[in-house]
């Protein structure tokens, strides 16, 4: 039996110290640069292994964890119209995007593989390990610019905190 049970903590939060089936890094503004406590966070539970998902700020985060860089966008992705292709499924989706900064696809250490582009620019938004269950989007598929197109996503990693393997 599952229990679903969701803890919200602050972004300095010791969270790899809890007990835990799953992390969800979300969304914020700002320069992920500047989150160093919590990169060091996303490490340690890297170690431990269990399914991490990111979103927006999240996906840099996780990236700058791996040792990727990130860099800030000339105009940056912002509005509910932005088109990516996911490169696992051959197919595109208009999605939400309020951000400055994106990952540096050159820098993916290997194990690590782009799962969406951005349509506009050809940059990263999308990635995820080719064996553990890690994974992260540089959109927003909580906002359903379409009717949940990229709901699928959480449910990936809905059966990634079940069966503790990547999809």
């Amino acid at each position: 039996l599952f229990r679903s049970t969701v803890t919200v903590v602050p972004w300095d939060y010791k969270f790899a110290e809890e007990d835990y089936d799953g992390i969800m890094l979300s969304n914020g503004p700002g320069n992920p640069e500047m989150c160093k406590e919590t990169i060091s966070q996303i490490q340690k539970a890297m170690e431990i292994g269990k399914p991490i998902f990111g979103i927006c700020l999240g996906s840099q985060l996780m990236a700058l964890a791996i040792g990727a860089n990130t860099y800030k966008l000339k105009y940056g992705h912002r509005g509910h119209n932005q088109p990516c292709i996911d490169l696992i499924r051959d197919r595109c989706y208009l999605t939400s995007q309020n951000h400055s900064y994106a990952v540096d696809d050159s820098t993916l250490p290997d194990g690590w593989e782009v799962t969406f582009r951005h349509l506009n620019d050809n940059t990263v938004a999308g990635i995820r390990h080719a064996s553990k269950p890690f994974s992260a989007v540089q959109f927003h598929p909580e906002a359903s610019s379409g009717p949940q197109d990229t709901f699928y996503l959480f449910e990936q990693f809905y059966q990634q905190i079940l069966t503790g393997a990547a999809q």
